[in-house]
């Protein structure tokens, strides 16, 4: 019993000195870790199974507006645009609406100044155009 024993125990020693073992290697499921780009159907639909979560009914604060604010806020930019566009070829004007005022006046050296005016805030900003001839 003994030589069985001993038998056995050099078996098992000769055994173990054959395994070879390697290092573990991580490899990432999610393609956004660098997986797998053919998972993410699957994982994300197996999220949105699992999501019972559902957020609050609140209003997005959006309202659409009507045909008559969209002309006018149309004719609004319009008129913008063309003052501006008189303003790069040194003609002046301006422009009054319910939010600002824009104002066009030819300055010193024959410069245009561009005033433009928050009329809910009442804050203002000039801006020196320099180096177009009036016609």
């Amino acid at each position: 019993m003994k030589i069985t024993t001993q038998l056995f125990a050099l078996s098992f020693i000769l055994s173990c000195s054959n395994v070879i073992a390697s290092e573990l290697v991580y490899t990432p499921v999610s393609p956004s870790f660098g997986g797998n780009p053919l998972n993410s159907s699957h994982l994300f639909n197996t999220a949105n199974a699992i999501n019972d979560y559902s957020g609050p009914e609140i209003d997005s604060g959006f309202e659409e507006k009507s045909a008559l604010e969209r002309l006018a806020s149309s004719l609004e930019s319009r008129l913008i645009s063309q003052i501006l566009s008189d303003a790069s070829e040194g003609k002046t004007g301006q422009l009054i609406t319910e939010d600002f005022t824009v104002n066009v006046v030819e300055g010193d050296s024959g410069a245009l100044l561009i005033h433009l005016v928050d009329n809910l805030t009442g804050e203002s900003s000039t801006i020196q155009v320099g180096g177009i001839t009036s016609n």
